[in-house]
């Protein structure tokens, strides 16, 4: 109900921002067996493809010796399947059929497809579909001793991949760059993804500032980085360069 000040119309008794519909959730549900249940169902849901990476970055409780155990039985009852679906990351992999049979269309490209347009997505770092960090580990820069911060799945932060490759890490901010490739025909989309993510709101008002450890303005010369940054529509400022709006 409302309440009256002064024979103005009535007002709401609470703040604003509590108005709308609302719902009794149900409680929460105790049986241990169930829960396990539901947490396997939505790491599936979630990742398509779990692994040991995958479980632990989402820091489930008992880790994955824990998801192991209900996703086997999954896997006997015909609802997930077990297999070596990602090179490297072990046998101990469960997938949905989903995921599988979508994993299967990624085989490896044929020659006549090889010219083809490369695949760039730029997503935030802490995104179920960005798999470095969680199911596949960072890979190593290409300059080993480059100075700056270290990759990780940062809120605020974001990953460009080229055909399913890390190409560039935004750090929170979008400052600061870590780059994975050195090809200007390479680096360019995936600045061009850069862009349209910061035109979308993902960074507000972009200006890079630095790019493994290196400034951009006054380091000397003309760096793949700053090309592919200028070709996506970048401009020299004083502090670094900045994204035309």
């Amino acid at each position: 109900m409302g309440r009256t000040t002064g024979g103005r119309m009535p007002v709401r008794t609470g703040p604003p921002e509590t108005a709308g519909r609302w719902a009794l959730l149900p409680p929460r549900d105790g049986d241990p067996t169930r829960r396990a249940h539901a947490r396997a169902e939505h790491l599936l849901e979630r990742h398509g493809v779990v692994t040991r990476g995958a479980v632990m970055s989402e820091r489930v409780a008992g880790g994955f010796a824990g998801v192991y155990k209900v996703l086997s039985a999954f896997e006997d009852s015909g609802r997930c399947r077990r297999g070596y679906f990602i090179e490297g990351l072990g046998a101990a992999q469960f997938g949905s059929a989903g995921a599988i049979d979508r994993l299967r269309t990624f085989a490896e490209p044929d020659s006549a497809t090889s010219g083809a347009k490369p695949v760039v997505v730029a997503l935030a770092a802490t995104d179920p579909a960005n798999a470095f960090g969680a199911a596949l580990p960072w890979p190593d820069p290409v300059d080993a001793d480059r100075a700056g911060h270290r990759p990780g799945r940062k809120a605020g932060a974001l990953v460009v991949t080229v055909d399913g490759a890390l190409t560039v890490y935004v750090e929170r901010g979008g400052r600061t760059l870590l780059t994975w490739d050195d090809d200007v025909d390479v680096l360019t989309p995936a600045m061009s993804a850069l862009a349209d993510a910061a035109r979308r709101g993902a960074l507000g008002r972009l200006t890079v500032e630095k790019a493994d450890g290196q400034a951009l303005i006054g380091s000397g010369g003309e760096t793949p980085v700053r090309l592919a940054l200028s070709a996506a529509g970048f401009v020299a400022t004083p502090k670094g360069l900045r994204l035309r709006a």
